[in-house]
């Protein structure tokens, strides 16, 4: 697949993302291009990266994958000036969080392939989550392209389009709720009289572990629940006072807010 050569178009945080993870992949350097509306970022890419920064039509001439990583409120723009120029044997992978590939297939030429992804952050460290879907004209093939440019970074799965708000909710914008969680048990630490500095090592070391078991164990997260749960003991006591405060129910609707929002953002630049 090195072979191809890869354009990330818009490389800010989500396509540096995948600069980097091609690049520890083994991915040329000669086969990665960058845009950047900036001049200083430019210069950063080159500098850190050692990729060609180019303009987006020379990126479109050049490149057999279009990476679009760019903010969804500026996707229609660069579509305005790029669509007509990017043929039917080019793939077109979308980064753009809450935009389906029917937003860019109204943009591009008909026949061109379209993929929709959404990763998230743990691609720093590969350990990100990604979510693949075929668009219009999509093969295995195409599909089979996609997951192995995201594999460096993390996990894949393919999944309908239909999928990939809830998605974008769950895992896209997922490491933000952990953090928030770990801020917040690190702020409990505190009033407990531990020092900031071993109740942060405490906590982030305790979330690696129950991430791993939850990962290699194949036990259902209940089962672990109750392993930790001794009767009358502490861990059911805290549980209690985290369902009466409504932890349970204040994700869920967290996370049906995320999912209305990459909905909306769709239909504010549809």
């Amino acid at each position: 697949m090195t072979d191809k050569t890869v354009a990330v178009i818009g490389a800010g945080k989500i396509g540096e993302l995948m600069l980097s993870g091609l690049l520890r992949a083994g991915w040329p350097v000669g086969r990665l291009l960058a845009t950047s509306r900036r001049s200083e970022r430019a210069d950063e890419l080159r500098e850190r990266y050692g990729v060609r920064v180019v303009d987006n039509l020379t990126a479109v001439a050049e490149a057999d994958v279009l990476a679009i990583a760019v903010k969804p409120q500026d996707a229609s723009a660069l579509l305005a000036d790029i669509g007509p120029k990017v043929p039917g044997d080019k793939l077109v992978i979308s980064l753009c969080a809450g935009l389906p590939t029917s937003f860019f297939a109204k943009r591009l030429q008909d026949g061109v392939p379209i993929v929709r992804v959404m990763t998230n952050t743990p691609a720093l460290v590969d350990e990100a989550m990604t979510a693949i879907s075929a668009g219009p004209h999509v093969t295995g093939a195409h599909l089979a392209l996609a997951e192995e440019m995201f594999k460096p970074l993390g996990a894949t799965i393919r999944v309908p389009e239909s999928q990939q708000d809830a998605v974008t909710a769950l895992s896209g914008s997922g490491p933000a709720y952990f953090y928030l969680l770990v801020e917040a048990m690190v702020d409990a630490g505190i009033l407990l009289g531990l020092p900031r500095q071993v109740a942060h090592d405490l906590i982030v070391q305790t979330a690696i572990g129950s991430a791993v078991m939850l990962r290699d164990s194949g036990e259902h997260p209940v089962k672990l629940r109750e392993a930790v749960t001794s009767p009358a003991g502490t861990t059911i006591s805290a549980i209690r006072e985290l369902e009466n405060h409504g932890v349970r129910a204040a994700l869920l609707a967290a996370l049906e807010a995320a999912r209305d929002r990459a909905r909306e953002l769709a239909e504010q630049n549809s």
